[in-house]
Parts: structure tokens; C-alpha cells; sequence
């Protein structure tokens, strides 16, 4: 049954983490990392989806460091309140995190990869920049990834970006590319949060390419 458990980090944090286990014969694990809206439906919808493929999918809460049970939609003052947030965020704080639900998932013996969207993108890009557990990483959308390519991820990586998208200008993807082309890395005629079907910049074309990329990917990394 999907439900929120309680992980706790090696600095003895301890954090929500929304589990949905595989629905079919399980294949692997998948850590799915949050936009800054929180653990929201979207997020957990993503988990769903890798549960019916048969993933145990985990999220972990990165902000209640900062504000506990953090949740929001996409209305304009969910997204004020979002923002108001990211200065306190410790960047270095939600790797770690994110790690201590990775090796919570690879508690089953099966490879465990990890899915960010937005602010969780770059986590998951830095996570696997990090460490040796992530078997695969697969980014949306990942604004700060652009900041960080001095080393390469230690694990295959999938990145999906959108052409129109204000937040992240198209040089800054071209500099992902450039600097680390062991990353695959695909462009969507979308914009930013294309994927996320409660948002007003969905994109249902490219949602569905970048997903069937994205399965493609954790099928062959994972199981």
C-alpha cells in the first residue's frame, strides 16, 4: 500500500519518504526526486506509474529540512511560496538524503536508479556525481546541472530538457551537452514542468516521448 515511512539520514535527520511498491513482479527500485512544490500528487503519480512497471518507487520529503510535509500545487501563490523557500535550502543536505533513501531501496538486492524533476533533477544528477549506488539517473528539467560539470555522473545518465523553457536558456542545456557528452541528452519542443500533467505547461507529446525514453533507460540500467 502507498504510504509516507520514516527514513533518517547519517547526521540523524529524520524525513518523510512516500513508498509505492512495485505492483507487478519487482524489477528494481526508483527514487523519485521532487520539483520544489514537495512529495505533491504529481510526484506521487510519478511513483504510481513506476510502481505499475514494477519499480519500488521511493520519495523522499527534501525539504523538511527547512518546512516539514511541504506540499503544494501550481498556482501562483504555491509557486511564491515554493521560491520563498530556496534560499534556506542545503543543497549538499538533499544528497544526502536522497542517499539514505537509496540505500533504503537497495535494501531488496535490486538496482536502484533515481528520477528528479526540477530541483530534484539536479539532485539526482549530483547524487550520481557522488556515489557508486545509483545504477542509472534520470533528470527533468534540471536547472543547476549546468553548475556542475566538473565530473562526470558515476552512472548512466538521461537528461530531458524543453527549448522553451524560461528558466533554463537554451546555452545552458548546450553547455550540459558540451561538457558532459557521456550524458544523453534530449530536447523537447516544450517548456519548463512539460511533463507534469497539472501544470499549464504540460506538453502531452513530449511528456510521453521523454517517458517512454525514460522506462527505455531504467529498463536497461535496472531490469
Amino acid at each position: 500500500m502507498d504510504s509516507f515511512i520514516t527514513l533518517q539520514a547519517d547526521d540523524g535527520h529524520r524525513f518523510q519518504c512516500w513508498q509505492a511498491p512495485a505492483r507487478t513482479t519487482p524489477r528494481g527500485a526508483v527514487v523519485v526526486l521532487q520539483e520544489i512544490f514537495g512529495v505533491n500528487s504529481h510526484i506521487r503519480a510519478v511513483c504510481a506509474r513506476l510502481a505499475d512497471l514494477g519499480y519500488d518507487a521511493f520519495a523522499p520529503a527534501l525539504f523538511d529540512r527547512v518546512e516539514r510535509d511541504f506540499s503544494t500545487g501550481y498556482a501562483a501563490d504555491d509557486v511564491s511560496r515554493a521560491l520563498a523557500l530556496m534560499p534556506r535550502l542545503d543543497w549538499a543536505a538533499m544528497v544526502q538524503d536522497t542517499l539514505t533513501a537509496v540505500g533504503h531501496a537497495a535494501q531488496s538486492g535490486r538496482p536502484v536508479g533515481a528520477m528528479g524533476f526540477c530541483l530534484g533533477a539536479s539532485v539526482a544528477y549530483i547524487a550520481g556525481q557522488q556515489s557508486d549506488s545509483l545504477s542509472a539517473v534520470v533528470g527533468y528539467y534540471g536547472g543547476q546541472i549546468a553548475d556542475h560539470l566538473d565530473a562526470p555522473p558515476r552512472c548512466p545518465t538521461l537528461l530531458h530538457y524543453g527549448e522553451f523553457d524560461h528558466t533554463i536558456p537554451m546555452d545552458r542545456v548546450e553547455r550540459i551537452r558540451a561538457g558532459r557528452p557521456e550524458c544523453e541528452l534530449h530536447v523537447y519542443p516544450a517548456g519548463h514542468g512539460f511533463n507534469c500533467d497539472d501544470r499549464a505547461a504540460f506538453e502531452p507529446a513530449s511528456a510521453a516521448l521523454a517517458w517512454q525514453r525514460s522506462t527505455q533507460w531504467l529498463r536497461a540500467h535496472l531490469g
